[in-house]
Formats: structure tokens, C-alpha cells, sequence
């Protein structure tokens, strides 16, 4: 489309979409290119509007398709150049959460609008409904490309930071890819202090509440009805902590979760599991750990001790990784504002 109101230095290429339209002093149009773009920038119940105008201090309003942006000269260039940095998004109708519009800010205030181009654009995965996995955070995606690169990461964040969810999706794919020959997904069972005997049904029925998180990002992408196919031949073996002792983990994709809640001695049993041609993701919660107060947490203290072991990657998440809610992420700043 026509140039109506060049922007000078802006570090995006405006490529389908028209630019800003000067209306008065401080104010101006941004003509979006479809009702699709429209509903994707704006998000649901305008809750996307509401952010970049916290984050820009100016108005931002949607009519049709028109995005009318007013404030201060200032306000009103930062939320443009906001929108535009999203432009990757909206303009193919993909949705737009809270962890994107934060990320976009600060590459802005950062200068890294390079990377956060090839951040929108680099697609990990996608579900069995078609949607697109990717990073939202610069911080998600080194974690990606540790999980990706090294044959042990360590990652420790809050909830809602995507830490299994991520690996499983790397997980997932490497497996069906054939790089690996099996999938194994393991937690420590603490509320039951791994002596799961005294559950009922059998081992599998005893263990799924504990791991009904790994399932569920596992159905992501594969049919679920195929699931149990597959874990009848070993190729994805979903199993407490205490099944992991005594083996040697050969031709593996590992994923240890909720790692915070190990102790010492069941960390350093299952990392050195590790086999030939494997990999191993540890995750975990360092704020939740449901261990007695007497008892040090396995995961704090694999973390002090391999702190300068060479070709282990370390990825730690704080509350601006949340990708859930965005309550959530207040929810968690306020916990790490009141444990200060």
C-alpha cells in the first residue's frame, strides 16, 4: 500500500499494512489490513490494547479496522512502533499474548529488534490442531536452543513460564523424527513419598495423577489414542522417579519435572542415568518445593554443585516468562515481592 506518512528509522519493514495516518497533534491511524489482523492485534475482550497502552501510556482504541493511537508525541510513537514490532503476528491473524507484547517492549528498549523478527518467525512446532509453538521470550528461546544443542539443561522458573511444556515439544519432535528411540517422562510422586503401593489400581493408575501435566503436553501432538500404543512398545514411558534407579537411560529423550521436589539423592541417581546417545531436561520450581523444611531440595543442590560443569545449559525464568494468564504473572510478581 501507499506511504501516506513516512516514520523515519523505524527498524521494521512495513510491508502490508498502511502506515500511520496524522490526524491531529499527538494522534494518528493505523489502517490494519483485514477484520482477521484486527481480532488478533486486539485480543480477546481488547485485553492486548489494554497492555500496550499500559506499556506506552498512550490511547489506544480499535474501530473496525482502524487502530486510532493518541497521547503525548512521545506515547503515541512508542505504541506505534509497538504495534508495528508485532506485525509478524497480526498480520497473519495469529494470536497475540501478553509474554509477545512484553517481549516486543523490551526489544525496543534494548534495541533487539532483529532478534525478536526471527523470534516471531522461528515455529518450534505445531499441535495436532495446527496452531504454531513458538518462544515468546528471548529467555525461552535459549532455553529452546539448549534443549536443542547440549545432552543436559537445568531449568528453573516460576509457573506458567512454559519450562515442560517447551521441552516436551522439543522432545516430541526430535522423537518423531527418529533421533531418538524413546520418550521417557518422570517426576518425583512426593505427596505419596514415592511408595505408591498404598494408591489403588495398578502401577499406571497409581502414577497418573502425578504426571497428568506430562500427558497432557504430550496429547499436544500426538493423538491421544496412539499414546497408549506407544507406551506399550516403550517408545514413550511416562513413570515416577523411583522406577528410574538401576537403569542406564541408552537412545533416550529424558525429562525430569517438578525437579525441585528430589532429594540430593534421587537427583544425583537420575542424572547419572544418563546413557549414550540420550538427552535429559531437568525442570522445576525452586519457590515450590513440597519437601519437609528439614530436607534440601535435590535441584538447588545440583544446581551449586554442576554450576561450572562444562556443556550443561543453565536457563532460569522469573516472572516476565510467564505465557499463561496474564494474572498469573501478576500473581507470581506479588509472591516474589512478598518472599523479598
Amino acid at each position: 500500500m501507499e506511504f501516506q506518512v513516512p516514520i523515519p528509522h523505524s527498524p521494521f519493514p512495513i510491508t502490508n499494512y498502511q502506515l500511520p495516518i496524522l490526524n491531529m497533534a499527538g494522534a494518528l491511524t493505523i489502517q490494519l489490513p483485514s477484520m482477521n489482523s484486527a481480532i488478533a492485534l486486539a485480543g480477546y475482550a481488547e485485553a492486548n490494547l489494554k497492555i500496550i497502552s499500559l506499556q506506552t501510556g498512550a490511547k489506544v482504541v480499535l474501530r473496525g479496522q482502524e487502530l486510532l493511537i493518541s497521547g503525548t508525541e512521545k506515547q503515541v510513537d512508542l505504541a506505534s512502533r509497538l504495534v508495528r514490532s508485532l506485525e509478524n503476528l497480526w498480520s497473519q491473524g495469529l494470536a497475540i499474548s501478553s509474554a509477545d507484547i512484553l517481549t516486543a517492549r523490551q526489544a525496543l528498549d534494548t534495541h533487539r529488534e532483529g532478534e525478536l523478527q526471527d523470534l516471531q518467525k522461528d515455529v518450534l512446532a505445531k499441535t495436532r490442531r495446527g496452531e504454531e509453538i513458538r518462544a515468546k521470550t528471548f529467555r525461552q528461546r535459549q532455553y529452546i536452543d539448549y534443549i536443542s544443542k547440549r545432552d543436559l539443561t537445568f531449568c528453573i522458573g516460576p509457573a506458567g513460564t512454559g519450562k515442560t511444556f517447551l521441552a516436551v515439544v522439543v522432545a516430541v519432535r526430535e522423537l518423531l523424527a527418529d533421533k531418538f528411540e524413546k520418550l521417557i517422562l518422570t517426576r518425583p510422586a512426593v505427596e505419596a513419598g514415592e511408595k505408591l503401593g498404598f494408591l489403588p489400581g495398578d502401577l499406571q493408575q497409581k502414577v497418573n495423577p502425578y504426571l497428568r501435566p506430562l500427558y497432557d503436553a504430550i496429547n499436544e501432538f500426538i493423538d491421544p489414542e496412539k499414546v497408549p500404543s506407544l507406551m506399550e512398545r516403550g517408545v514413550i514411558e511416562v513413570a515416577p522417579l523411583a522406577y528410574m534407579r538401576g537403569r542406564t537411560l541408552n537412545n533416550a529423550f529424558v525429562i525430569v519435572d517438578e525437579a525441585q521436589n528430589t532429594t540430593p539423592s534421587q537427583m544425583k541417581m537420575v542424572l547419572t542415568r544418563l546413557g549414550f546417545h540420550s538427552r535429559m531436561v531437568v525442570t522445576g520450581d525452586i519457590t515450590q518445593t513440597d519437601l519437609a523444611p528439614t530436607q534440601q531440595s535435590g535441584l538447588l543442590v545440583a544446581l551449586r554443585i554442576l554450576k561450572n560443569v562444562e556443556g550443561i545449559g543453565f536457563s532460569e525464568f522469573t516472572q516476565k516468562d510467564v505465557v499463561r494468564h496474564p494474572l498469573v504473572q501478576r500473581i507470581v510478581s506479588a509472591y516474589e515481592q512478598y518472599e523479598k
